[in-house]
């Protein structure tokens, strides 16, 4: 959330500094659970090197919510501010280097930073940002059927496509292994028409 910001906003580098020492460096393999559906998240999440994804629990089924991948942060933000069970589990999809940045030392970052004048604009932006997105991926859910957002994944997020699993990127999509395996033959054989 906040140490990805380091380059847009530099006049604040000796806030970002100073917590530098309070995360933690962790090397996770494929499939580690960084917290647990139902849980309450303790730690602000920034990915170093990896590609992690956010699902829950439907009836025994994994349904993805989001992927995040390389100089992003996450955490499952209600649980984290309000101290309630996470909605969703965080799980890494490949071997993984995430920094861990304990709430406490969040908080105290986010009291100091409230005092700076470009603290404000930049929760602003990363906020707009965000619910941008969140908003775009609802409309999608709502107007576009599997094959088109499964094209917008391939127009707009390529990387997504090329490294993160089909039976997850079908979990996203809301569709079967099979049915996304139908989707990409028949975009192969130029098929597919909206």
């Amino acid at each position: 959330m906040f140490f990805h910001f380091k380059d847009r906003f530099p006049k604040l580098n000796t806030y970002w500094d100073k917590y530098l020492p309070f995360q933690k460096r962790v090397e996770a393999p494929a499939k580690t659970v960084l917290l647990q559906e139902g849980k309450i998240s303790q730690h602000y999440i920034f990915i170093e090197k990896a590609c992690v994804r956010t699902f829950f629990n439907n009836n025994g089924d994994d349904k993805t919510v989001q992927f995040f991948f390389e100089n992003e942060g996450l955490s499952s933000f209600d649980s984290f501010m309000n101290s309630v069970p996470s909605s969703f589990t965080i799980e890494t999809i490949e071997p993984s280097v995430i920094y861990l940045l304990p709430k406490q030392y969040v908080t105290q970052l986010i009291d100091e930073l409230s005092h700076e004048p470009d603290f404000a604009q930049m929760i602003l932006q990363m906020t707009s940002r965000r619910q941008m997105h969140y908003i775009n991926e609802f409309v999608s859910i709502i107007r576009d059927t599997p094959e088109q957002r499964y094209q917008l994944l391939l127009t707009e997020r390529p990387h997504i496509v090329q490294r993160v699993p089909q039976h997850y990127i079908a979990s996203y999509l809301g569709v079967s292994k099979v049915h996304l395996s139908r989707i990409k033959s028949k975009l192969a054989k130029g098929k597919l028409r909206f």
